[in-house]
Formats: structure tokens, C-alpha cells, sequence
């Protein structure tokens, strides 16, 4: 890793570096859409553009009789102009089961299906607004309906015995066991901090030395898009921060590493899915019946601030949520239940003796 450039900096090289060889690989035209569309997205959205829009075309390439021939770098916008809803819709079944270019199976599920046709809605839209495109049939088709998902989250017993789980490591395997000893200091903090402040784990990933303020126990953090903020922890998570700072003081990391908050058994700075896998490998002990991630952490966090504190916009600004109404989806439930519980706060009358 470059030592003049930020984590953030870093992974946003890296992917735009990763968006040109994806954009090369697409129909020329391709370069403008992308072009068009950087001052208002960031790299991450923008490679998940470019995969969407590689399954498209090769679904075109493939699936289309009127295409079967057309190599996908020769597509023009003319092909597209002449595809109807019919076309659009017969891509979204061909997106609930498909092989990909390693003959491998891929299953999309409802929100998979819609991300991908969200996609290419953007993707004509930009066309068609700027007068290259005459028809615009992805603005015509029908989105799936999407099912709410269950919220999953720990309760407050079960975040209890996850962390004494991570000090203890009684429940892990043999193997397991061998690493624990060298990394349940930091495997603490990490939790701690996840579970404590629903940060995202690439905001977590992502923190250095310096982004820690325990003079006013704040962290700072960077949300999607780039957003510099600080969010504030208490003394649980201060705790277990000054604990793991202890050992990372003894630590001599990997060149390109030397700033990094939480390192990996090599010595570099931990990566997203080191993170999910000892989230899961923890959590698997305490909740077997509970599918495990990093964001099911957040959900635990905002559940238990927003019971607390009843602000869904405190729980939205804290979670780094753009729209609070994706907060307001996300607790409905719990909404519901403060509602019900209110319903015999205002009396009109007296009760008589």
C-alpha cells in the first residue's frame, strides 16, 4: 500500500484501476455511461455497475437470436434501441438461474434480480436523457416485489455470552483454540466496537491509530461516498480499544501497514473478510440458529439504541443511514411496539375510586 495514500484512498485506487479492465471488456460506448456518471457515484458503485452490466450483455450475446452472433465488445446503442420490455423481461428470468463464464451456477433471489435491473434502469436512463437512445424499455418493466427480510439480531444475553465466548474460546474447536490465545485481545476489541457502535466492518477495516480519540471517545470514520464523521463509543468499548492498543504497541507491523488500527496474524492490516469470518466463528457458538454477519451486528446496535433512546433519527445519523426512512423500514417492528405501548398513556377521564 502506497504510505501517502489513506486506506480509503487505497481501495478507491484499486478500484477504479479493476473499473477499467471490467469497462475494456464492454462495448465502447460503455466508457461514456461511466464517465458520466463518476462525479456522483462512488468506485464501489461503480464496479457493481460494471458487473450488472457484464451479465446483460453476455445474457444478450447468448439468449438474443438477434445478437447470437454479435461479439459483446461489437453491441452498439442501435441493438439496444431496437430491444423491447419483452426483451427486459425475459432477462430477468434468465437472472433467477444462469451459468456464468466458469460454467458455474448463479441464483439470483428478488433483491439480486432488482439490483441488477436498478442497473441497467440507470444505465438507459443516462442514454436516453442525453438523446442517443429513442427507446427506453427498462423504464417500462416491472420490478420485482420484494419481501421484507427479517431483522436478525442478538439479544442482550446472547451479546453477553459473545463476548465472553471471544475471552474465554472454550466453545471453539481444537484449531480453533490455537489461534485463540494469539488473537482474542484484538478479536475483543474488534466486537466490541462493531456491537458497541454499529460501524459498518469496512468502516472498521478501514480505522487507524490516529482516527482514535479516547479524550472524547470518538472515532473517526469514513461512511460510503467518502464522508468523513465521528461516532462515539463508551466505556466498554474504551476498554477493550486501550487493551488491544497494549498489545498492538508490542507489534511490529508489515511495511504499508504501519498505521492500521487492527492487523491480521501477518502483520497487515485486516481485511472485510477476516472480519466476517471471526464474527461468524464467534457467533456460531452463542447463536447456531442464527445466520451471522458483521451487518446482523449493526442491527443489533441500532435495535438496542433505538429501544433506549426512541430517536429513529438518532439510530438513522449514528448508522450512517442517508435516508431515514431505510432506518424506519429496517424497525418498523419496534416502531409498532412503542406505538402499542402508548396507547393507554393519555387518560380522558379520571378512574373513580
Amino acid at each position: 500500500m502506497s504510505s501517502n495514500l489513506s486506506y480509503h484512498e487505497q481501495i478507491d485506487k484499486e478500484n477504479i484501476i479493476r473499473l477499467r479492465e471490467l469497462v475494456r471488456e464492454l462495448p465502447p460506448f460503455c466508457a461514456d455511461f461511466f464517465r458520466g456518471i463518476e462525479p456522483r457515484t462512488s468506485s464501489r458503485t461503480r464496479i457493481a455497475y460494471a458487473y450488472d452490466l457484464h451479465v446483460f450483455f453476455d445474457f444478450l450475446h447468448k439468449e438474443n437470436p438477434a445478437l447470437a452472433k454479435v461479439d459483446v465488445k461489437d453491441i452498439t446503442l442501435e441493438h439496444l434501441d431496437q430491444l423491447s420490455v419483452t426483451d427486459l423481461e425475459e432477462y430477468m428470468e434468465y437472472l433467477k438461474y444462469r451459468f456464468n463464464d466458469k460454467n458455474q451456477e448463479v441464483m439470483n433471489k428478488e433483491r439480486g434480480i432488482m439490483r441488477k435491473i436498478s442497473s441497467l434502469r440507470t444505465f438507459y436512463n443516462y442514454f436516453y436523457r442525453n438523446e442517443r437512445l429513442n427507446n427506453n424499455p427498462a423504464a417500462r418493466v416491472t420490478l420485482p416485489k420484494l419481501h421484507d427480510k427479517e431483522i436478525i439480531r442478538l439479544d442482550v444475553d446472547e451479546v453477553a455470552l459473545l463476548l465472553d465466548e471471544v475471552e474465554q474460546g472454550d466453545k471453539l474447536t481444537k484449531k480453533q483454540q490455537e489461534f485463540h490465545a494469539k488473537t482474542k485481545v484484538r478479536d475483543l476489541a474488534i466486537l466490541t466496537l462493531l456491537l458497541g457502535t454499529g460501524i459498518r466492518v469496512s468502516e472498521c477495516v478501514g480505522l487507524n491509530i490516529a482516527d482514535i480519540d479516547f479524550k472524547n471517545g470518538g472515532i473517526r470514520i469514513y461512511r460510503k461516498g467518502g464522508k468523513e464523521v465521528t461516532v462515539y463509543f463508551g466505556e466498554e468499548v474504551e476498554e477493550a480499544l486501550l487493551n488491544y492498543l497494549e498489545e498492538r504497541d508490542h507489534i511490529i507491523p508489515a511495511e504499508g501497514s504501519e498505521d492500521a488500527l487492527f492487523l491480521s496474524l501477518q502483520k497487515k492490516r485486516i481485511g472485510v473478510r477476516s472480519v466476517e469470518n471471526l464474527v461468524k466463528k464467534y457467533a456460531k457458538t452463542v447463536a447456531p440458529l442464527k445466520p451471522s454477519t458483521p451487518h446482523k451486528r449493526r442491527s443489533t446496535y441500532g435495535t438496542t439504541l433505538y429501544r433506549e433512546t426512541g430517536d429513529i433519527y438518532l439510530v438513522a445519523d449514528v448508522l450512517g443511514h442517508s435516508d431515514v426512512n431505510t432506518t424506519k423500514r429496517h424497525y418498523a417492528a419496534l416502531e409498532d411496539d412503542r406505538r402499542r405501548s402508548a396507547r393507554n398513556k393519555v387518560r380522558l377521564r379520571e378512574k373513580g375510586d
